[in-house]
């Protein structure tokens, strides 16, 4: 049966209408409007992101800080005989100093009282390798080997992994080792840019003059080990009260203003 005449009239006309009502919206969906974003107003900065960066999974190594602080870190590469290392930690304790102990996983498996002797006075602990060899030059899965074994070491003392992993046997990590070290929880390997040199034995006076070259931000290389870096200590804890710098822990070094 073909529409009537009014019928298609009254047709005509809605879509009319349709059409009119589509054209005054611009042609939007027929679902919710979307309210206007916001103009920026100008002169007003973006706010910062807030997600924390990612750590690299290919591990970063950090020689110095640049913070500006008048501090510095003293880190001291931990083996030798037990009884020393706790003179040397309980004299940095108690003029004020905290210091990083990168631990030599063989030492504390010898010396169960060793890591609870750098904890208990103040000091944290770090990975320097399961056997203090030339780690550099190690294939991937001999350097996994080294850095995992030490780190299981101190979290069996400590119930954590510690604080940094450093090569043992050179000053920086080739990129092998930083990513491995990352991969078993330490995002960031901890080289140094003063080497005190005293595992050579030179002499106390010839240690302190070497850690008067640091300054603020620096990252001190020494020893547990050794009867000279004992011997040493105060007269370079003296320099650094009279410049006016303090003796902090790696991680209060590296740690954001």
């Amino acid at each position: 049966m073909e529409p009537s005449a009014g019928t298609t009239r009254r047709e005509v006309l809605r879509a009319a209408a349709a059409a009119a009502l589509l054209a005054a919206t611009g042609g939007c969906s027929t679902g919710p409007t979307a309210s206007p974003s916001p103009s920026p107003v100008p002169g007003t900065p973006s706010a910062p992101p807030t997600t924390t960066p990612a750590p690299d999974p290919a591990g970063t190594e950090v020689a110095h800080a640049g913070t500006g602080r008048p501090e510095l870190a003293l880190t001291f590469h931990g083996a030798g005989e037990v009884d020393l290392a706790r003179r040397v930690l309980t004299l940095l304790h108690d003029r004020g100093a905290a210091v990083t102990v990168l631990a030599v996983g063989t030492w504390l498996a010898d010396s169960p009282d060793a890591a609870r002797i750098v904890t208990g006075l103040g000091h944290e602990i770090g990975n320097h390798t399961w056997s203090h060899g030339d780690v550099d030059g190690l294939g991937e899965a001999a350097a996994r080997v080294e850095i995992e074994r030490c780190r299981d070491v101190i979290a069996a003392a400590t119930g954590g992994p510690g604080a940094f992993f450093r090569p043992s046997q050179a000053q920086h990590a080739t990129p092998l080792l930083r990513r491995l070290a990352a991969d078993a929880g330490y995002p960031v390997t901890l080289s140094y840019d003063v080497d005190s040199r005293d595992f050579t034995d030179p002499g106390p006076a010839a240690v302190a003059a070497r850690v008067r070259t640091a300054g603020p931000g620096s990252v001190v290389s020494m020893h547990l080990g050794h009867p000279g870096t004992l011997a040493a200590l105060p007269a370079v804890l003296d320099d650094l009260d009279a410049r006016g710098l303090r003796a902090v822990t790696a991680t209060r070094l590296l740690a954001p203003a």
